[in-house]
């Protein structure tokens, strides 16, 4: 009898700890899944600038995601390199004190942190005037060394892109040579931004493509051994201004080839320039195939900007670069534009945008192909990643 009554207590004691420990254990896997999911959900680090600072918080607007609040310790790793720089060994160690709105700024987050909070274990941070210097001196180095229009084909297997660039009696044929060593990048969908653009295989580049490539030109620039590639699927739109909304940065375009209003976004990014009257008519006489010669002085503003004689000055894509920047105030409601875009139907977001154009839309397949080769937004660094 005692056999059986200790027997039925340690049954009754089992019945209540079986359940107990299923408990516990269902308990804990859950709460381990949800620290593995943390951990998955949690950025290891993210790449942004420097928006604000306030006491040992930092706020990093990242270009992919939004804005980050992130808490830097005494105990944080605090480096500063000089862009485009990789090696860590030469990046001099600051104080949080050297940290400034507009850096640039690679944020390592410390796995331990608390719950819920981001803090740094590691800032890696590019000066706002470095990077300003950088940029420009890579704008000029695309500019001197680099070539861009339209792609006619890629042969992956010998890793050389066929490019158009050009229009009217200025179209040419370009040979873009690719190695292995050579940085391939794309735009990202629905994006301007040089920044967000990814690394990507050469067969992500597609005929109808525009694309730029820097590195060493032959003579004539019909060739060259492409060091680094960007390109992205853009599409062009040529119409009039049926609205503008200054308040939400948007303007309504009747597309000429749609006969179809398109909304289009202007950015801090866009580039907005426009024709002088005397610009435009060279550029629509150079498509027509004409020299343009006859209506135009051969230089305008004393400083050989821009070349209208059409005898070996005014390349069209410099013309362009040289045209007076405007902003969304300086359009008015029925004033003809083209624009270079995000791929999109009804709404996009503006690229290039250029006024002044009613001379070329007379020829416009081959305006349209001279924006195009004109329009990518390229040389902006990022920091080590």
């Amino acid at each position: 009898m005692a056999l059986v009554s200790e027997w039925w207590l340690m049954e009754s004691k089992m019945k209540i700890w079986i359940p107990r420990l299923i408990a516990r254990a269902t308990v804990g896997m859950a709460l381990l899944s949800a620290a593995i999911v943390t951990a998955a959900q949690a950025p290891a680090r993210f790449v942004g600038t420097i928006t604000a600072i306030s006491g040992n918080t930092l706020t990093v607007k990242v270009d992919a995601d939004g804005a980050h609040q992130v808490n830097v310790p005494p105990t944080a790793m605090l480096k500063r390199i000089a862009p485009g720089q990789k090696d860590l060994s030469a990046a001099e160690t600051i104080p949080f004190s050297d940290l400034a709105v507009g850096d640039r700024a690679l944020v390592k987050l410390d796995p331990g942190a608390p719950a819920g909070t981001e803090e740094a274990l590691q800032i890696i941070a590019v000066k706002q005037a470095d990077l300003a210097m950088k940029q420009q001196k890579d704008r000029e180095d695309w500019q001197q060394r680099g070539v861009g229009g339209l792609v006619k084909s890629v042969d992956a297997s010998t890793g050389v892109i066929l490019l158009t660039s050009g229009a009217g009696s200025t179209a040419r044929t370009i040979t873009v040579n690719t190695t292995k060593a050579t940085m391939l990048k794309r735009y990202a969908p629905d994006s301007v931004s040089f920044d967000a653009a990814l690394p990507a295989p050469i067969n992500a580049i597609l005929a109808g493509d525009q694309l730029r490539a820097r590195g060493a030109k032959n003579a004539d620039g019909t060739e060259i051994a492409a060091e680094e590639v960007v390109s992205g699927s853009f599409r062009n739109v040529s119409g009039t201004i049926l609205s503008l909304d200054a308040a939400s940065s948007t303007l309504v375009v009747k597309d000429l080839s749609t006969k179809k209003p398109v909304t289009i976004h202007i950015t801090a990014d866009a580039q907005m320039r426009r024709l002088p009257e005397m610009m435009a008519k060279v550029l629509a006489a150079r498509l027509k195939g004409g020299t343009g010669g006859s209506e135009a002085p051969a230089r305008r503003g004393g400083n050989g900007s821009w070349n209208g004689s059409g005898r070996g000055g005014g390349d069209p894509q410099q013309m362009l670069n040289h045209a007076p920047a405007i902003q969304l105030a300086d359009l008015q409601k029925g004033e003809a534009v083209m624009v270079v875009s995000t791929a999109g139907t009804a709404e996009v977001t503006a690229i290039t945008l250029l006024a002044g154009v009613e001379p070329l839309l007379e020829a416009p397949a081959a305006s349209q192909n001279l924006l195009s080769n004109w329009s990518m937004n390229t040389g902006t660094p990022d920091v080590a990643q």
